[in-house]
């Protein structure tokens, strides 16, 4: 137990037979149960973690899907068993030992101590995470970031692609759990999820390990075009379901002005430019329309955002 509360640690392994055993064997004392959820893997794993069960039964908890479904899916098995068993924090610690076990503690006490709902770990906080993560991740991981602002409302949160968190019981319950996106649009998806739940969420900083032997599965030129399309559907769920369904807000006209405007704004725009470079004249009033057309877009879009922030300013705890 960690200050009179069960932890769960839920690990999600997909083919990690040369690191499953890292995590088990530095996984903290206070950690009450490890759950290891296996999403079909092709090694040994599975093998190696049944290895660890048999001499720690009460401490080990496997679940093996029966296909391939994802890491968010194994994440919300590993929920809904916490969820049932009534632990008081579930933690996620992926299979692939990147996670530094030693940042635990920090990430479980505004969570213990009912500061947050749900902490999640920040590896750009340091002024020197640019130099530990590989530079392909790291610009892709804060682009993500600053769309998942925009889509989730939690603008405070940076690195929103960690998937180092904790979470309370209270939010076990109230979460539809078995509806997080399954695969690795999960943390963004589950932002959303959160904000339109009015969860409080917290950001850690943690070190970032790499380098320990971990093999990156995600596939860029694969992941980044759908987490982008999932990025526009996650922002639209999230201003019908807040915004519309459960509390009316002027925002809502703000955001659909701003849309408007800007189906106008930027075919103008662009013509503007064409005409310019092609060196033909161009009249006042077509400037004048143009740039009152792009300048009340982007009005209402930065009041729209500034509104959301503001409403969502108690779910930023410090």
């Amino acid at each position: 137990m960690y200050k009179n509360k069960t932890i769960g640690a839920v690990v999600p392994c997909y083919n990690e037979e040369t690191q499953i055993s890292i995590v088990i064997d530095t996984m903290p004392d206070f950690v009450d149960k490890i759950i290891i959820v296996d999403d079909k893997s092709s090694d040994k794993t599975v093998e190696i973690v049944k290895g660890y069960k048999e001499k720690f039964p009460e401490k080990i908890e496997l679940i093996c899907h029966e296909t391939n479904s994802g890491v968010g899916a194994s994440i919300s098995t590993g929920y809904i068993w916490c969820r049932k068993n009534k632990i008081d924090v579930a933690v996620v610690m992926a299979g692939d030992a990147q996670m530094d076990p030693e940042d635990l503690p920090n990430l479980l006490d505004p969570v213990v101590e009912d500061r947050a709902d749900y902490a999640k770990g920040n590896r750009l906080i340091s002024g020197e995470a640019w130099k530990k993560i590989p530079p392909v991740r790291y610009f892709g991981n804060t682009t993500l970031t600053l769309m998942t602002k925009v889509a989730s409302g939690y603008w405070h949160v940076t690195d929103s692609q960690t998937g180092y968190t904790a979470i309370n019981r209270k939010a076990l319950k109230l979460l539809p759990l078995e509806d997080i996106f399954p695969r690795y649009g999960m943390p963004n998806d589950f932002l959303v999820t959160l904000n339109i739940f009015n969860m409080r969420v917290m950001d850690i900083p943690i070190n970032p390990l790499y380098g320990v032997g971990e093999r990156s599965k995600m596939m860029i030129h694969r992941t980044i075009p759908s987490l982008l399309m999932l990025m526009i559907r996650l922002f639209l769920r999230r201003m019908l379901r807040k915004y519309i369904i459960r509390d009316f807000h002027p925002l809502i006209f703000f955001y659909f002005m701003s849309f408007v405007l800007s189906l106008f704004a930027i075919p103008l725009a662009i013509r503007i430019v064409y005409l310019f470079f092609a060196g033909y004249n161009i009249s006042p009033i077509n400037a004048l329309g143009t740039g009152f057309a792009v300048v009340m877009s982007l009005q209402f879009l930065l009041f729209a955002m500034w509104f959301d922030m503001d409403y969502n300013r108690d779910l930023n705890p410090r």
